[in-house]
């Protein structure tokens, strides 16, 4: 079985029209919120100020026509957030898209694993053709 660190992956990413972009970094955000009931939590989880995950949220509340967050201010309960029922379908249809991605590419998915070069370790740079 191959390491699952060593194994090649499709990465999904629905790009709209007007220039949003869903990502699995916004549904691991959704999924890290419903997780933990705190946007503050779920950036934290994912390395990222509290600013930048707020942005995320509302990029996602704004992309659909319903939320997929819903936040309350401090008060007795200390606020926090919630994934709607719509954040949920969106978290669960996105990830069966990625399912659906993943297997209907699978026989090129082995072919790559097939032909890639596992002994040269890739820096990302690209080398000039001659």
């Amino acid at each position: 079985m191959p390491d699952a660190d060593n194994e090649l992956r499709p990465i999904l990413r629905i790009d709209f029209p007007s220039e949003d972009r869903l990502g699995r970094g916004k549904i691991m955000l959704l999924e890290l919120i419903r997780e933990t009931g705190s946007i503050s939590a779920a950036g934290r989880a994912m390395d990222m100020s509290y600013r930048r995950a707020w942005l995320l949220v509302d990029a996602l509340n704004r992309m659909f026509k319903e939320p997929s967050v819903e936040s309350q201010r401090g008060g007795k309960q200390g606020g926090g957030a919630a994934v709607t029922a719509f954040g949920e379908a969106l978290i669960d249809r996105f990830r069966a898209m990625e399912t659906k991605a993943r297997a209907a590419i699978a026989d090129d998915l082995d072919w790559l694993e097939g032909v890639r070069n596992r002994g040269a370790a890739s820096t990302g740079e690209t080398t000039p053709h001659e």
